[in-house]
């Protein structure tokens, strides 16, 4: 199957080496809207450069789209009525109102669209993630150095995205509500936010992101009945904390005793599961792959961007409307 790469920025160069190295994709070729950097990446990489987004979407059948997110709507919207497989990058399109448009398209087309939530394919999130079972409690810290290229699109869509996506995939349901305050330090959108999100079942997760931090933190804790999690998605590393059955007390002469006042007896014991030696990427884009050629469902829809996209924007006029109220 041949794909088109369209975006050859900072993170398009790493989807194009990524896709190079995945033997079940053929790489077509490249577009840029500069067409210079195009060239340049052109041949540096060895793949065809096509002058136009159309002239890359007749000698595809499918499409990387590694684009900024503002283009995201226009360039998808044509792959789609060309009946071409799409895997967006996140966030899935700059505007909710372009989402719903875009999920129509989708209905009508009969292809494959995959979001590039590619925390879901950490190694570290992939090492717990059958471990997770009804969480009821959440906190996620998402901290980078200040970048000027992230800038064109509030913190929110840049990096707390990543861990809404996790958090609504692990938690199954439905938003009950937002709570939320940001602040803008040294760009014209907020550099920093926290929010709080509670849903119907009870659970609630406390999410953090700053592009403004002295140091770089991807870290999430899940608290469940009788397990406590922790993902570091830099390090690529987890560990667990659990109740030990009834039944396997004893059992393990590392576990921790804990007896309460009343006399009753419990065990705790702490496991290191091991991250798979992956690229998160390359899973993703593989992942995508075999999505099409098995025709079966994407790891991660385009309902599952969306429903990322809505909490989001949620988020965002939570954060307008409590600086509307200091002011």
């Amino acid at each position: 199957m041949r794909i088109g790469l369209a975006g050859v920025g900072h993170l398009g160069k790493i989807h194009l080496k990524c896709l190079k190295n995945i033997p079940e994709w053929e790489v077509g070729g490249i577009y840029d809207a500069n067409p210079k950097t195009a060239e340049e990446v052109g041949q540096e990489f060895g793949v065809r450069v096509f002058p136009t987004f159309e002239a890359l979407l007749d000698a595809s059948d499918a499409i990387d789209l590694v684009t900024p997110t503002t283009t995201h709507f226009e360039l998808a919207s044509q792959a789609l009525k060309s009946r071409k497989h799409l895997f967006i990058e996140k966030p899935v399109t700059h505007t909710l109102t372009e989402a719903r448009k875009l999920q129509k398209l989708y209905a009508e087309a009969d292809v494959k669209i995959q979001i590039g939530h590619v925390e879901r394919y950490n190694p570290a999130f992939i090492s717990v993630k059958d471990r997770i079972k009804n969480p009821m409690f959440i906190e996620a810290h998402r901290l980078a150095e200040f970048n000027p290229r992230g800038t064109d699109v509030p913190v929110v869509l840049d990096l707390m995205i990543h861990d809404i996506d996790v958090v609504l995939a692990a938690i199954q349901s439905p938003v009950k509500k937002i709570s939320a305050s940001g602040v803008a330090v040294i760009s014209e959108t907020p550099d920093i936010t926290n929010a709080r999100i509670e849903f119907v079942n009870g659970a609630v997760a406390n999410l953090t992101a700053s592009r403004i931090s002295m140091k770089r933190m991807r870290k999430m804790r899940i608290f469940q009945k009788e397990a406590y999690i922790s993902i570091d998605f830099l390090k690529k590393e987890s560990e667990i904390i659990s109740l030990v059955p009834e039944a396997d007390r004893g059992k393990n002469p590392f576990a921790m005793t804990l007896t309460s006042a009343n006399g009753d007896v419990k065990e705790l014991e702490y496991f290191k599961p091991k991250s798979p030696q992956i690229n998160a990427i390359e899973a993703e884009l593989k992942s995508f792959y075999h999505s099409i050629k098995n025709n079966t469902p994407e790891e991660v829809s385009l309902d599952d961007g969306i429903n990322s996209l809505e909490v989001a924007h949620e988020i965002l006029q939570k954060i307008k409307v409590n600086l509307t109220l200091i002011q």
